[in-house]
């Protein structure tokens, strides 16, 4: 619709830092698409707790990320309530995007809160809040196994004749047949998501669309790279662990 290929990205403006007392901070564009994302981080302690419903047991979840979608941010007006199903799903989707590229509690002994907060969006904000959290995480100095970045793929289907698109706008995916979201590394696929309009897609349909997504997803991370490659020195307003170990023949 706006002139583009079928497999170019739309043009990438990337911020770190931009927020000066958040523990880490990034400003993610993409197009008419933008996240700002922050990261802050909390002791052990400060664990999000989660109680089974068939035992007593409660699971520790030491990586939480909030995504929000306020009305402003596709041009209307309305309440800032509670959190909507739409939040919740795309929060859900980023999240396992990022979840195979954190370290392990023991390496970082850190709770980890990602707030991504929608400003603009015309077409796959929730990828856009992978790539602006993966730059948030390390700019607050989380030891990432590798930078990771989401792209959203369509598809114009007219019986036998299709055409796969990478990065749809709004329109292309309110048009098309199909919204396929893809997160991941330079290295392989963290999480996958597809809604389609039709019946199904055939075994070349998917075949071009990965690949085009990975074209994609590596040409995001090339310039995420060239913005920042290892994670920073963590804030100075950053909470500090230090872990001491006392020999077990020390203690009486």
């Amino acid at each position: 619709i706006d002139g583009r290929d079928s497999s170019t990205v739309r043009e990438l403006a990337i911020e770190i830092g931009v927020l000066e007392n958040t523990h880490g901070s990034a400003l993610f564009t993409r197009g008419e698409t933008q996240a700002l994302v922050t990261t802050t981080l909390g002791s052990k302690r400060d664990a999000q707790l989660i109680e089974k419903l068939e035992t007593n047991d409660r699971i520790e979840d030491h990586f939480m990320l909030h995504y929000n979608f306020p009305p402003y941010c596709v041009g209307e007006t309305g309440r800032v309530m509670g959190v909507k199903r739409r939040e919740v799903g795309h929060g859900r989707l980023a999240r396992r995007g990022i979840t195979a590229c954190l370290p392990s509690i023991e390496d970082f002994p850190y709770s980890i809160r990602v707030v991504s907060e929608i400003t603009e969006s015309n077409g796959s904000s929730s990828m856009a809040s992978v790539c602006g959290s993966s730059l948030a995480l390390m700019d607050a100095g989380v030891p990432i196994k590798a930078p990771v970045a989401g792209i959203a793929m369509g598809l114009v289907k007219d019986d036998d004749r299709f055409t796969v698109l990478t990065d749809i706008l709004g329109d292309e995916d309110h048009l098309g047949d199909m919204d396929f979201k893809v997160a991941g590394t330079s290295r392989g696929i963290n999480a996958l998501q597809m809604d389609i309009k039709i019946d199904g897609i055939t075994e070349d349909i998917m075949s071009i669309a990965l690949t085009q997504a990975k074209e994609a997803r590596l040409n995001i991370i090339g310039q995420m790279n060239q913005v920042i490659s290892e994670p920073n020195e963590a804030s100075k307003n950053a909470p500090k662990t230090k872990v001491i170990k006392i020999p077990t023949d020390k203690i009486r």
